[in-house]
């Protein structure tokens, strides 16, 4: 396993770690530079933070800070109601596509999506078979335009606690399953977003992992778990301050050979998010260096 006590080279940041501070809605155009002062190589960013600041202007900043994007958040959300919601879903994929090639983007993030509605307070069905299958014909068509363009595509599993409103594929297992099934020669197109917050309570973790391969993984993130979590959604815990055997998952990641960014990503509303940016960014590189 890599040395990470020394330097933070294979640091990522995810731009939601620091996107609101004190409720003040963070630049990226600021995120990327106060980043690149602390030496930090990589970031994941946001679409509509990329949106807000502009595709090309944000384009030309990756490339004059020197920073490179361990992923792209995020695709997905494929199942909907009726065909025209398929097709505005399929759409919107085909262009996180294009901006993720535009911002050079190591893989981009899929996550998956649930049952239509529920995102937005009320599912309106519960046929969660119908959204798998959705979702499993939404990877496959997007698959091949993702392809045409050199851009790997990463499922990201959510805690099963997401199964309704985010993300139907809730373990490693059967992101494995979609990916075995839409790319069985494992060309690297297709891969998993091991993020240890929705994965590390499972059993299968370890054998799963071992599944991927150096091939299927694609994207490593990293935060904690906390006893108690107050909020399911952001309440997530700054790495050594939980419960998750952060060092032991990274091992088992880079034994099948994986050798790209620990990308940190926290929502936390009443903790991370109610400091300075700066304070946050020089915690995750102290992290970083002693517990993941």
């Amino acid at each position: 396993m890599r040395d990470f006590a020394q330097d933070h080279r294979w640091l990522s940041i995810n731009t939601a770690t620091v996107r609101k501070q004190h409720g003040v809605e963070q630049s990226l155009p600021d995120i990327l530079e106060a980043c690149a002062q602390r030496g930090i190589r990589a970031v994941s960013p946001w679409r509509d933070q990329v949106a807000a600041a502009g595709l090309d202007n944000i384009s030309r900043l990756v490339k004059t800070h020197g920073l490179e994007l361990s992923g792209y958040c995020r695709g997905g959300m494929f199942p909907a109601v009726d065909a025209a919601g398929v097709r505005a879903a399929a759409d919107d994929n085909r262009r996180a596509v294009d901006e993720a090639c535009a911002l050079n983007a190591a893989c981009l993030v899929l996550v998956v999506g649930g049952l239509p509605g529920a995102l937005t307070g009320k599912a309106l069905h519960k046929d969660i078979a119908r959204s798998r299958s959705q979702v499993h014909d939404g990877i496959a068509a997007l698959l091949e335009y993702a392809k045409a363009n050199h851009m790997p595509l990463a499922i990201e599993p959510l805690h099963p606690m997401y199964a309704a409103d985010r993300a139907c594929i809730n373990t490693l297992e059967h992101a494995l399953d979609v990916c075995d099934a839409l790319d069985p020669a494992s060309t690297g197109a297709l891969g998993v977003a091991v993020d240890v917050y929705h994965v590390w309570w499972d059993p299968k973790l370890q054998a799963q992992i071992a599944r991927a391969g150096k091939e299927r993984l694609l994207a490593f993130h990293v935060c904690d778990w906390l006893t108690p979590t107050t909020d399911l959604l952001n309440d997530r815990g700054m790495m050594g301050d939980g419960v998750i055997d952060i060092p032991k998952i990274r091992d088992w990641v880079e034994a099948q050979g994986f050798a790209g960014y620990s990308e940190v990503e926290i929502f936390s509303t009443s903790n991370w998010w109610q400091r300075g940016s700066g304070e946050v960014l020089d915690t995750c590189i102290a992290r970083h260096k002693t517990v993941v």
